[in-house]
């Protein structure tokens, strides 16, 4: 069964010398107007225990229009202005939800910045977009182009660290579901499935570690606030962005591979904030990424039908032997194959993803809500703990 979904689909383009100048107006009036509303709220909640709403932060912006200091915001476009206002108000409720942070301001170093349209200040017209205040469209190919028949609702403009401008599109999609299959895989370390393949991690870090080094280094002996500090900078950038880059393709194709050959995906919920703290693994646990191969995994599950399972942190897919249950008194990092006392010989990884791959299909199999238990051959106790999690459809979390 077909599901329409809200998707983003994200190009590079290339604006001419007037179309950069306009789209740097406008994300340097984004930040500024954030900060004062954030200001104006801050000190009217500490001050005087007042909220202030979204309403009242866009008439306080029409006003602050008409000041010296702020007249600098009328050669500009009011809606991704007004976008920044909406954002922050999500930020607000989501802070008193207590989902998040309190909101804090922007960073004037933070390179990246980003302004979105909606639909009454951009125009879309035979796959030509127009962005308000600009003469021309973008120089954009759209490839691949976007879904036929679909026109974006809202546009979002961002340049990265490197000096490159993307376009991001956010369109209704019509998603139809994978071909149905029985197959289910478990998954372990990234790079170890159930079925007993493993695939290889890149290690994009370590590939372009040395050019990030030898760039570091030119940044460092540069004068502060120097044009040639800004061209290092500019080239450090580069290299963070061809290793952001080239690690998100080797997920996206994996995580679809994944998806489309697989019924059923297992995973493990694993705290990476707490394995960032091994400092000997922290740098090769960041290239892993498994964060964003989870978000991937998650989203990619809803769009096409299939069902992820995520089983408990504490499941000792690791030290439990696949053969007889019995759960190993220790495993150290170091020990990459093991023997069982009933004889069984297991390759680490292997034994773990399918481990994983039985609990996660435990768990689904007694449905939502229930934790199957196995019981230890060795101590008698319950040793599986098993938390059935189901992505939930729309957009992708970011």
């Amino acid at each position: 069964m077909t599901q329409q979904v809200k998707r983003a689909f994200k190009y590079r383009f290339y604006p001419t010398d007037e179309q950069a100048a306009e789209l740097s107006r406008t994300l340097g009036c984004v930040r500024p107007v954030c900060d004062k509303a954030l200001e104006e709220r801050t000190r009217a909640w500490y001050g005087e225990q007042r909220r202030v709403s979204y309403v009242q932060s866009s008439a306080a912006l029409t006003e602050w229009k008409k000041t010296e200091e702020f007249a600098f915001l009328t050669e500009v476009s009011s809606v991704p202005l007004q976008q920044a206002l909406r954002h922050l108000q999500t930020a607000f409720g989501n802070f008193f939800a207590q989902r998040a942070k309190y909101p804090r301001f922007k960073c004037r170093k933070k390179p990246r910045e980003s302004a979105e349209y909606t639909r009454s200040a951009f125009t879309w017209r035979e796959g030509r977009l127009t962005l308000a205040k600009m003469a021309g469209a973008l120089d954009n190919h759209w490839s691949p182009p976007l879904p036929e028949g679909t026109e974006p609702t809202t546009v979002t403009v961002s340049r990265d660290s490197a000096g490159r401008w993307f376009v991001s599109l956010l369109c209704e999609d019509t998603i139809a579901p994978a071909a149905a299959t029985t197959a289910a895989v478990g998954i372990t370390s990234l790079v170890t499935l159930s079925t007993g393949a493993k695939v290889t991690n890149p290690r994009h870090e370590r590939r372009d570690r040395a050019r990030l080094a030898g760039a570091q280094r030119e940044l460092s002996r540069k004068a502060s606030r120097s044009a040639n500090r800004e061209k290092a900078r500019r080239r450090v950038a580069r290299v963070h962005a061809r290793i952001a880059d080239g690690r998100r393709d080797h997920l996206h194709k994996l995580s679809t591979r994944l998806v489309r050959e697989n019924q059923t995906v297992v995973i493990k919920d694993l705290t990476v904030r707490n394995l960032l703290k091994n400092g000997r693994l922290a740098r090769a646990i960041s290239d892993a990424s498994w964060t964003q191969l989870r978000s991937m995994l998650e989203y990619k599950c809803a769009w096409y039908g299939r069902e992820l399972v995520v089983i408990d942190r504490w499941f000792p897919s690791s030290k439990l032997c696949g053969a007889c249950g019995t759960v190993a008194a220790k495993m150290p990092l170091s020990v990459r194959a093991w023997a069982c006392d009933c004889g069984g010989v297991h390759d680490r990884d292997v034994n773990a993803a399918r481990d994983i791959l039985a609990a996660g299909l435990a768990a689904s199999a007694c449905g939502d809500g229930e934790r199957p238990q196995r019981e230890s051959s060795r101590t008698g106790q319950s040793s599986v703990k098993q938390e059935p999690q189901r992505a939930a459809a729309g957009i992708p979390r970011l």
